[in-house]
C-alpha cells in the first residue's frame, strides 16, 4: 500500500460563514469560507419568498398550450399522408 496518499485531514478545521457565524468541524482544510448556512439561509429561517419571475408559469403554460394544438394539427396529416400511402398500396 502506498504511503502518504491521503490528504491530511484537521479535526478542529473551522467553517466561517458570510453571515459571521463560526463552526468547528472536521475537514481537509484548516479554513473553509462558505455563502450560507443553518443561521442565515432562507429556508431553515422562514424567510423563504418563491417569486415568479418574468411570468414564468404562464409562459410555460402559453408553450404546453402551443405544443398540444401543434401535436394535434400534424396528427392529422400524419393520418392523411397514411390513409393516402394505403390506398395507392392496395
Amino acid at each position: 500500500m502506498k504511503q502518504d496518499t491521503h490528504p491530511q485531514y484537521f479535526t478542529d478545521a473551522k467553517a466561517i460563514c458570510a453571515c459571521g457565524t463560526i463552526y468547528e468541524t472536521g475537514s481537509t482544510r484548516q479554513e473553509l469560507h462558505i455563502e450560507l448556512c443553518k443561521s442565515c439561509h432562507p429556508f431553515y429561517t422562514g424567510k423563504q419568498n418563491l417569486v415568479d419571475t418574468e411570468g414564468r408559469v404562464e409562459k410555460f403554460a402559453a408553450r404546453a398550450a402551443k405544443a398540444s394544438v401543434t401535436a394535434e394539427t400534424r396528427k392529422g396529416k400524419k393520418v392523411k399522408a397514411t390513409t393516402r400511402v394505403r390506398k395507392e398500396k392496395a
